[in-house]
């Protein structure tokens, strides 16, 4: 389709399968990480052989408003912002410093402002565009021991809808995908396997799910009628 889409996270797990979806449909992507940039030239390099589109590695801080910045000083053009990059936090709220607090919600929700800024004014000029962004169900119920990061998604989810009714005007739909338990490197890092495997037995699916379908979901957003705005669209096998 050759849509010029921004996917930010995108060296693993969810951002990476999202990447991946985009490139089989033939955009160009504009890939952001902070700190796997090997990782990230790797899939760059496999997605323009595989699927002969152009595909730009970025190494950049998606919670550093700088860095986010020097970034948009050379992407002229976007159809589809996908804000993908995040981080979680385990344990009692007592323990987090502030430090820990400030930078898991300067990369799960400063993040959205950030690009945001940056990105609509491109996309304003042509009354078109896409922001998807990646949120949880712990957004919308919380969950004990991630605070931080289950009122992170919650600003994200109250940032979806606001921002959709602002850029409605102009053509832009803004929508949320809120996803359950995927089974995901960063999942793998804060829950044993007997934690997924106590959350797999509640899941009515019966299993974990899959980056690839989160990404299947995204592409399908990105490709639904722009009347179609504000939503937070969950994916979680029927848990919540």
């Amino acid at each position: 389709m050759n849509r010029k889409v921004l996917i930010t996270g995108a060296s693993r797990g969810i951002g990476r399968a999202i990447a991946e979806a985009f490139a089989a449909a033939g955009d160009e992507l504009f890939l952001t990480c902070k700190s796997n940039i090997e990782m990230l030239c790797e899939l760059k390099a496999e997605l323009e052989e595989k699927y002969n589109i152009t595909c730009h590695a970025i190494s950049c801080d998606m919670g550093d408003f700088d860095d986010v910045a020097g970034m948009f000083e050379e992407i002229h053009d976007l159809d589809i912002v996908v804000n993908n990059a995040g981080i979680a936090w385990l344990g009692l709220l007592t323990d987090m410093t502030a430090e820990e607090w400030k930078r898991l919600m300067d990369t799960n929700l400063n993040s959205l402002f950030y690009t945001s800024k940056f990105a609509v004014p491109l996309m304003i000029k042509k009354k078109s565009g896409r922001i998807i962004n990646i949120s949880s169900v712990w957004g919308a119920v919380g969950a004990s021991c991630e605070v931080a990061y289950s009122a992170s998604k919650g600003g994200v989810n109250a940032f979806t809808r606001a921002f959709a009714k602002e850029l409605a005007p102009s053509g832009i739909a803004v929508n949320a995908i809120s996803c359950g338990v995927i089974d995901t490197d960063m999942n793998r890092k804060h829950l044993t396997e007997g934690d997924l495997q106590d959350l797999k037995g509640e899941i009515p699916a019966d299993r974990l799910g899959e980056p690839e379908e989160v990404a299947d979901l995204v592409l399908k957003v990105a490709e639904a009628p722009t009347y179609m705005t504000g939503q937070i669209i969950t994916i979680d096998g029927g848990w919540i």
